[in-house]
């Protein structure tokens, strides 16, 4: 599959030029005549790679990289310039331009450009699907470091208890540790504590004997035998009611099961794992809970953050949703990542899984627009994520102001704390408009 290349200049003899060059050479281009016309067309496009000139009329190449940073992150430019010179080449690179090319371009120089920058570009993204460990895909230092000490646990018989807010992967997470634990070979049973009715949950988890109440017509094996050899998880243990969690407790202490009606204790070899999204400590302290169950489901625990605090993860979560949906190999647009990237996720990665299933239903095309994404949640377009330039502003503005509070308002003892010479240091005051 060849490359998509957008090519930005006003000298329309010179891209066209370009362009058939390309071409030649097995890349897809695609080719502006202005800055606002490119930015249509990356809405409309998956484009891998964008060559644009310095200096444009109305926008010029600096203007249209500073929107590609905003709107289409992590998509690689290189500027070409008539006016090539040092200046401009290291204002160009440090502004965030992969690579610079003097006009008038040789095309060696340009295909050995655009070859670099999309082998790096296209390792870049090869390291990053990587990262997965028995269904859970990451690319984060928080993921990374929850990995970790999954590897570190997983090999234990000690129980678990997953910890995290309502869709942030607690069965996904139990699963892998599952896999990776010495159970592995035995079955993986899952059952969700809330969602199932409490008359019902004992005979669910631990069996039944025919005839132990109306309606019980046959032996049932319960869910605990049933992870026999295997790892049964407890989703939910916040909502088992308390009479159930003084036999649960019997089953861990004593390894061993007694179905509702019964009168003889089978043993059972199973690995416990249990998650929630209430704070169990909080509902032992309101005596909703019991302690002793609490400290034996949590010899230790793992705390999954939020899908808002690894934004690293969410476009290697929404390409691996979409993957599992469609096999036409769909494209989430550069623009409509953005607007991912840039969400609250208050529903955490289930929320991200059904914006996917819903762009993946609601497109016939192959690129997955902005638009497509925004239908799903239409809050979804606005910003959330912080740029660099606003975040280094509020540092410096929070830092001065707790500096000065340090200093109780004296600005040479805060100008000296602060490692300024006052001059300086007031000019700052000035600039962030803060009152001494």
């Amino acid at each position: 599959m060849s490359s998509t290349l957008l090519l930005v200049d006003d000298d329309t003899s010179l891209i066209e030029l370009l362009a058939m060059r390309l071409e030649a050479n097995n890349y897809h281009v695609l080719t502006a005549h202005r800055g606002t016309q490119a930015l249509q067309l990356l809405q409309q496009n998956s484009v891998d790679l964008v060559i644009t000139d310095l200096r444009m009329a109305h926008m010029d190449g600096f203007e249209l990289f500073e929107n590609i940073k905003k709107n289409h992150i992590g998509l690689p430019v290189i500027m070409m310039s008539a006016h090539g010179s040092i200046p401009d080449a290291v204002d160009a690179m440090q502004q965030g331009f992969v690579s610079f090319l003097s006009k008038p371009i040789e095309s060696l120089s340009l295909l050995e450009a655009i070859k670099n920058t999309l082998k790096n570009h296209k390792k870049r993204n090869s390291v990053l699907n990587k990262h997965h460990f028995h269904g859970l895909a990451y690319q984060s230092s928080l993921m990374h470091q929850v990995v970790q000490q999954i590897q570190a646990l997983a090999p234990s018989q000690a129980s678990i208890l997953i910890q995290g807010a309502s869709g942030t992967g607690k069965e996904v997470t139990a699963r892998a540790i599952h896999k990776a634990s010495n159970y592995a070979s035995g079955p993986f049973v899952a059952i969700n504590c809330g969602a199932v009715p409490a008359h019902l949950l004992e005979s669910e988890l631990f069996g039944h004997k025919k005839g132990a109440f109306t309606g019980a017509t046959h032996d049932k094996v319960g869910l605990v035998q049933s992870a026999h050899g295997g790892t049964l998880f407890l989703d939910e243990i916040g909502d088992m009611p308390i009479d159930l969690q003084v036999k649960l407790l019997r089953v861990l202490q004593e390894r061993t099961v007694r179905p509702v009606g019964g009168y003889t204790e089978q043993q059972v070899d199973v690995r416990v794992l249990s998650a929630s999204h209430k704070d169990l400590y909080q509902a032992v302290t309101n005596q909703e809970f019991r302690e002793d169950l609490y400290y034996r489901l949590n010899v230790v625990s793992i705390h999954l953050p939020s899908l808002h605090a690894r934004p690293e993860d969410i476009p290697l979560l929404a390409n691996r949703f979409m993957q599992q949906l469609t096999d036409d190999k769909k494209v989430i647009s550069p623009q409509a990542m953005t607007c991912l990237l840039n969400y609250h996720w208050p529903g955490n990665i289930r929320q991200l899984q059904n914006v996917i299933e819903h762009a993946v239903a609601n497109s016939s095309a192959k690129l997955i627009t902005a638009d497509i994404i925004k239908s799903a949640v239409p809050q979804i377009g606005e910003t959330s994520f912080e740029g660099l330039n606003d975040a280094k502003k509020k540092f410096e503005h929070d830092y001065i102001k707790k500096v000065l509070s340090l200093c109780q308002g004296n600005v040479a003892e805060a100008a000296k704390l602060a490692q300024r010479n006052r001059s300086d240091f007031y000019k700052l005051i000035k600039k962030h408009q803060i009152s001494c």
